[in-house]
């Protein structure tokens, strides 16, 4: 029998051959572990902080990756050792984690003779935490087998904060036996481990979870940017809704309104979170996959025309909260 994988026919001997050394490699390798980490953005710096300052007796070594070099080399701190190149990082690394923005990134550090693909061992486990299409996902970790690699999807949830204090949630897809080989490295940067079920699936989660906070945020607001046009104090309004019904975490935990709540992005210019341009991006995805799917999403439809909204308007590198800055804006032009 044979399998169509990117075009390719593969025997299913040998896929299962391939499949059986990448088993083999993680069942001999009980020690620590070579770690590489390729994307160092606001998430992935907090990720790889948090590895590079794991026991010795999880990781041997942490591998860093970034385009500027200049977050690789703030690492260095901690223990972290900056990569040359991707290849490079691919050669030595038992364990891979990307961490980058769209699909087009992470397909692009998998190809090429460059790429993780052609250059990692033997039975290396890649762990992807980006937020992509999940066919993507099912994609590239069917090819990875054809080459005798192993490859989850993990994104998290949890935002900057999370990352920085190593308590993110990991929303996993792959077999139970990959993610087990991945459960050491991921808890060293998380709280919670979910298991969402085959690749993809915790792309699924992570969409879905994205879909309402877009939706929650724009709700919170809303409702906080009414009240203070109505004469209400920010922080007694907060305390209103955190105490009532209308409690979300986009209000007890990261509220939108400017000096409500202090160490998140509203207090500090909306600067250094979750941007506008991701989040509009995670929604195009969930429009994307919701219509494949035939499932109606109009509260999703809107949010996503409201960060295309404020992408036009230059807010796309500051945080997806600033949607209550440009309320307030538009209500004071009226």
């Amino acid at each position: 029998e044979f399998t169509r994988i990117f075009g390719k026919m593969i025997s299913s001997s040998t896929l299962l051959r391939r499949t059986a050394v990448a088993s083999r490699f993680f069942s001999a390798k009980t020690g620590p572990v070579t770690v590489g980490i390729i994307g160092l953005g606001n998430m992935g710096i907090g990720m790889a902080t948090n590895l590079a300052k794991a026991p010795a007796t999880l990781q041997s070594k942490v591998l860093v990756f970034d385009m500027d070099k200049s977050k690789s080399q703030s690492l260095a701190q901690f223990g972290a050792v900056e990569a040359a190149d991707i290849k490079t990082l691919a050669q030595q690394s038992d364990v891979i984690i990307t961490m980058l923005p769209a699909s087009k990134h992470v397909v692009g550090v998998m190809h090429g003779p460059d790429g993780i693909f052609a250059n990692a061992k033997a039975g290396a486990l890649i762990i992807d935490s980006s937020t992509i299409d999940p066919l993507t996902s099912r994609s590239l970790s069917e090819e990875a087998a054809t080459k005798g690699l192993r490859m989850i999807d993990a994104p998290v949830s949890g935002g900057v904060g999370g990352a920085a204090a190593g308590t993110l949630t990991f929303m996993v897809g792959g077999s139970a036996e990959n993610l087990e080989a991945a459960r050491g490295v991921l808890s060293a940067m998380g709280k919670n481990i979910v298991h969402c079920g085959d690749v993809g699936t915790g792309g699924v989660a992570k969409l879905c979870n994205n879909l309402s906070l877009a939706i929650s945020m724009i709700g919170t607001c809303e409702a906080m940017n009414l009240g203070v046009k109505l004469g209400m104090d920010a922080s007694k309004l907060a305390g209103v809704l955190n105490t009532s019904t209308g409690r979300c975490w986009s209000s007890d935990t990261y509220n939108p309104a400017p000096g409500v709540m202090p160490n998140v992005p509203a207090s500090r210019g909306y600067t250094g979170g979750f941007g506008v341009a991701l989040m509009e991006k995670d929604l195009g995805l969930v429009m994307d996959i919701a219509t494949k799917s035939r499932v109606r999403t109009p509260l999703g439809t809107n949010a996503h025309q409201l960060y295309g909204q404020l992408s036009d308007h230059g807010y796309a590198g500051r945080d997806f909260s600033v949607v209550y800055e440009y309320l307030a804006a538009v209500a004071d032009k009226k």
